[in-house]
């Protein structure tokens, strides 16, 4: 699917004259029954990206979402977030068997957040980046909640439109996001098993890295480096490792690089600038800058303390 050339929405009203719904009656922000949505036929694989954001929970939906390297299902009602500009791709097992889907979506465009405090807060919420590998799993009870919150949301723009709207729908999309955000936190906890398995693959991948020469050709890996290594999205490793270990990914790296610095500092006699270079830094001084801030000595000093 990553050759397909993807088909770009770019708002909210073309959606629902895509799906054959009726016009929005909020041109920046809807609410949608799936359920509403008359079911399609099957089609080839296709690649979509949206202008803007989209909130989905999905039920009993018979085909294949790919975002990512991630396929999700949807058989036990999954929810997950998709920001502007981002490419999915739809696939079914049999071209002949009719699209059906349930459940809730909600479409934001940008445009809506405009002269809000969420409009920038709205990009920190790292599921809009990790949710590429990892979507949301919920209790009923969860699910109830989310779609009482997106309901809110359909009742106000339903509402005669006044100068409280806005602000009225902002708060329910950020308690909604809130609560995305519990629920999230939730199951890094609750899926430590998979979460100590990044943990075992990053320390061997980072040994296989760290004792070959690619230090000295590459440089020390880049957090996206390693992500892709693994197959899973720079946010979403980095969410897993502080949930098992409270270190991001990139702390991880440093203090790899600090042990064999470490080990080369006192079993050798290479200058310190040699074991920077070694280490893949061209500037020496930025390696003893990291060294004495993460162990509160410069390299001489830790190589004096040995003798």
């Amino acid at each position: 699917m990553a050759n397909i050339q993807p088909h770009r929405i770019r708002t909210i009203s073309e959606y629902h004259q895509v799906m054959g719904l009726p016009k929005p009656e909020h041109p920046l922000i809807s609410v949608i029954d799936l359920a509403t949505i008359k079911p399609s036929p099957g089609h080839e694989p296709i690649n979509l990206v949206f202008d803007f954001y989209s909130i989905s929970l999905k039920r009993d939906f018979n085909a294949k979402i790919k975002y990512g390297q991630q396929q999700y299902d949807f058989d036990e009602g999954v929810m997950f977030f998709i920001s502007p500009g981002q490419v999915f791709g739809i696939e079914t097992d049999d071209k002949d068997k009719a699209i059906k889907r349930s459940g809730w979506l909600l479409l934001i465009h940008p445009d809506f957040l405009w002269h809000t405090n969420l409009a920038k807060a709205i990009k920190q919420y790292e599921y809009f980046s990790y949710s590429v590998h990892e979507a949301l799993f919920l209790s009923e009870k969860e699910e109830a909640t989310i779609i009482g919150i997106m309901q809110n949301i359909r009742q106000e723009y339903h509402s005669n439109i006044d100068k409280f709207s806005q602000d009225i729908i902002i708060a329910q999309l950020e308690l909604l996001l809130h609560f995305s955000n519990r629920f999230y936190n939730r199951q890094f906890i609750t899926r430590k098993i998979t979460n100590h398995a990044i943990l075992t693959r990053l320390e061997d991948l980072l040994d296989d890295y760290f004792n070959s020469d690619a230090l000295v050709k590459q440089g020390l890996p880049t957090v996206q480096y390693i992500a892709d290594a693994l197959n899973v999205s720079p946010g979403y490793l980095s969410g897993s490792l502080k949930a098992l270990t409270g270190q991001s990914t990139q702390q991880h790296i440093h203090d790899r690089l600090i042990e064999k610095a470490k080990e080369r500092l006192s079993t050798t006699g290479l200058s310190v600038s040699e074991i920077a270079y070694e280490l893949g830094f061209e500037h020496p001084q930025s390696f003893s800058k990291l060294f004495k801030t993460k162990t509160k000595l410069s390299p001489l000093e830790f190589r004096h303390s040995f003798n």
